[in-house]
């Protein structure tokens, strides 16, 4: 995997009230990542931006939602999230960089 490559998987973080409860819970972030990643390469995608150790990462693909646009029936695009599980004595602040 070129570093490039690396560089363009995560999107941004995705927060929500659920993933605020599980950042709090089970020391886990949550991502927005590019459709065609996959586990290995957003594992060190982490790792490399933001030099935290890594435990585990959980993949969901997110479907569109079927909403109206005006007149017009439409669809939101389908998106992937990933769960990022932090290693004991991590953490990743998206508030407070430093």
């Amino acid at each position: 995997m070129s570093q490039e490559r690396l560089m363009t998987i995560l999107l941004g973080p995705h927060v929500s009230e659920k993933t605020t409860r599980v950042a709090e819970k089970h020391n886990q972030v949550t991502f927005r990542v590019r459709p065609d990643a996959n586990k290995a390469e957003i594992r060190k995608a982490v790792e490399l931006l933001f030099e935290v150790e890594v435990e585990n990462v959980t993949v969901v693909n997110v479907r569109g939602k079927a909403k109206r646009f005006g007149q017009t029936p439409g669809r939101r695009s389908d998106w992937k999230k990933a769960y990022v599980k932090l290693a004991e004595g991590h953490d990743i602040d998206f508030l407070n960089p430093e």
